[in-house]
């Protein structure tokens, strides 16, 4: 199996990485969209000396990053937990025993109830029921701008206002007792526009005025080309399975489909591509993962859109004019285990998911553009947008705003920001993007 692509880490990576290898404090690693926080993660679980343990919220985001789903890890029951009692057999205590470093992707869909349980948790497993955590380091990444909790609903959304400020991670009570620092990655890899960057930050902070969305008025207001060559980011599920299937009827030619090979207890939410993959010679797709099989090099990435040109054992896919032979890719399902032989953790795979790494991509819903990187792109938010960082999510997943196509113009209301996110977000630092050599990395208020 080919080893996942990993590229350098810039100065300011490098100072955050050290900062987790080199201390036990609790961190928190944020930035705007295409600062390299999942480059970050990926060379922290390749190098760190640390026993490190790696989950997520949900089956999806741990495939991204090779952990597990937290309620998976730490057995935890799916529901509002509270005070009840959290049952831990003898494997998952000698496991969370074993944890030196607990680190957590998308931490912005983790609820404080959740936090608040992983920590008791670990306190109960560990018999150090005065340490939060019972002594392991948390480190913790995401952008909360982006992503939020699922809200919870009648007699569970009344414990929360009665128990938490908000249901935001950063309101669970385990905070105060132990400190969390905020580490805000500032370096952009994504767009080099600097007026552009402007233009995102405004909108991820909700300080967009006139003269900025004015701009990206003016900008998104070219016609759009009616040949289905451009991605749509769509606010709702419907637009996008309308999109799609209209776009793909329209081509000529036989359909043919690709079913998924599962082994193994996957679960359909986990799914990382869809089960049931239907294609035409023509269709415009998206790859859904790296490539790490290129002769010379990396010939796609996650969220590149390349267009279907033959389809046989195999799917051939253009992409910037080169044909590309896409064989099926195999996602892995990890669990975690204790070794009491060695004495360490153990990752093993429990299960597979085997799927050519594409999906149609005329619409893709502005949710699961998370972490896509695209250079056009139209951005349809329907009659409104409905959730905080909705909006910034669609326009920061462009490189440039020559890319930036809008269904409709911007409104004020569209961009919606969280007011317990601009609470928690105003004590961020970054760190020093050039540390002295040997030096370790020094913090600085962002202004």
């Amino acid at each position: 199996m080919s080893l996942p692509s990993r590229p350098d880490l810039s100065a300011e990576q490098k100072a955050v990485f050290e900062l987790i290898e080199g201390t036990r404090d609790n961190i928190f690693v944020t930035g705007r969209a295409g600062t390299g926080k999942s480059t970050l993660l990926n060379h922290l679980s390749w190098n760190t000396e640390k026993q490190i343990v790696i989950a997520a919220p949900t089956g999806v985001a741990a495939l991204n990053v090779g952990g597990q789903t937290i309620h998976s890890l730490f057995r935890l029951p799916i529901g509002l937990i509270a005070d009840s009692e959290i049952e831990q057999n003898d494997q998952t205590k000698k496991l969370l025993n074993t944890i030196d470093t607990l680190v957590i992707d998308e931490i912005s869909m983790v609820n404080a109830d959740l936090m608040d349980a992983m920590d008791r948790s670990l306190r109960q497993a560990r018999a150090r029921k005065s340490e939060p955590f019972g002594g392991v380091q948390v480190v913790l990444f995401g952008d909360p701008y982006q992503l939020a909790p699922v809200p919870g609903h009648g007699e569970e959304r009344d414990y929360i206002n009665d128990t938490y400020r908000s249901f935001w991670f950063f309101d669970a009570r385990v905070w105060q007792e132990t400190p969390l620092r905020v580490i805000e990655l500032v370096q952009i890899h994504r767009q080099a526009d600097s007026e552009f960057r402007r233009m995102l930050t405004a909108v991820r902070h909700g300080t967009v005025d006139a003269e900025i969305g004015g701009k990206l008025n003016a900008a998104g207001e070219r016609p759009i080309p009616d040949d289905g060559s451009i991605i749509t980011l769509a606010s709702r599920n419907d637009a996008v399975t309308r999109i799609n299937a209209a776009e793909l009827k329209k081509l000529p030619g036989k359909l043919l489909t690709a079913r998924a090979e599962v082994n193994g207890d996957f679960g359909k939410a986990a799914h990382p591509a869809d089960e049931k993959l239907e294609l035409k010679v023509g269709a415009q797709v998206m790859f859904l993962r790296n490539d790490t099989a290129g002769p010379d090099g990396q010939r796609w990435v996650n969220g590149t859109i390349g267009t279907v040109t033959r389809i046989d054992a195999n799917v051939y896919v253009e992409v910037d004019g080169e044909v590309h032979e896409v064989e099926p890719a195999v996602w892995e399902k990890y669990k975690y285990s204790y070794s009491a032989a060695t004495k360490q953790l153990k990752r093993e795979i429990v299960a597979e998911f085997t799927q050519f790494p594409l999906r149609l991509a005329w619409a893709v819903t502005i949710h699961k553009s998370q972490g896509k990187t695209y250079d056009r792109a139209i951005v349809d938010l329907g009659a409104r947008a409905f959730s905080p960082g909705q909006t910034y999510v669609a326009l920061s997943r462009l490189t440039s705003i020559d890319g930036l196509y809008l269904s409709r113009p911007l409104r004020p209301s569209d961009v919606i920001v969280d007011a317990d996110v601009a609470r928690f977000m105003s004590g961020r630092e970054s760190v020093n993007p050039e540390p002295a050599a040997g030096a370790r990395p020094t913090p600085r208020a962002e202004n």
